[in-house]
């Protein structure tokens, strides 16, 4: 090969690679923040519920009213925040609040019974699982967008660029737990 084509191609290389780089990561950025708006559509799912579910559960335990509030507000808790650690902080108090409620609800035989209440408690469960799902997809490109961002020599086109890590939607090891209701 003659000198002017090894030029070429070393030319080539030289512009082609951090092209390919940026691109891999555009790519991946966006298909994080698909797997967040997959998060956000559930989320919202699941406040709208809520208030049904209040609702419902108002008129057969009246004098459960401090839980009621505490649903409430970490429901307004979790819509307020948006950056992924604070929101699942907030998402892992709501969904707390709303064990205790459902265990709160078994000393209402009349309330299990309720069409209202089952339909509203099959619906937020199964959200739940969707919230899940969707949490589980968003790691996933978390994590494969950090690993990315980390490894030589792509670091050095993502420190040029400022792409920066993106923070993973983790439970906390209190929503691992039983809940305890205590009368």
């Amino acid at each position: 090969m003659s000198l002017g084509i090894l030029l070429l191609i070393g030319i080539l290389l030289l512009i082609g690679w951090p092209v390919a780089v940026y691109n891999g990561f555009v790519r991946l950025k966006n298909r994080v923040d698909e797997a967040w708006s997959d998060i956000s559509v559930q989320l919202k799912r699941r406040y709208d519920l809520i208030p049904n579910l209040i609702n419902t559960v108002k008129g057969y335990a009246a004098h459960e009213k401090e839980l009621l509030e505490k649903v409430t507000q970490a429901r307004a808790n979790a819509l307020a925040v948006q950056n992924p650690s604070a929101k699942a902080e907030a998402e892992n108090a709501l969904s707390e609040t709303l064990k205790s409620l459902f265990a709160v609800s078994e000393n209402y035989p009349n309330l299990k019974a309720n069409e209202n209440f089952l339909e509203l408690q099959r619906e937020l469960t199964d959200t739940e699982d969707k919230i899940q799902a969707s949490r589980r997809f968003y790691n996933g490109n978390v994590r494969d967008f950090n690993t990315k961002l980390q490894v030589f020599p792509n670091n050095l086109i993502a420190n040029l660029l400022n792409f920066k890590a993106y923070e993973f939607f983790e439970i906390t090891e209190k929503e691992k737990e039983n809940v305890k209701v205590e009368f």
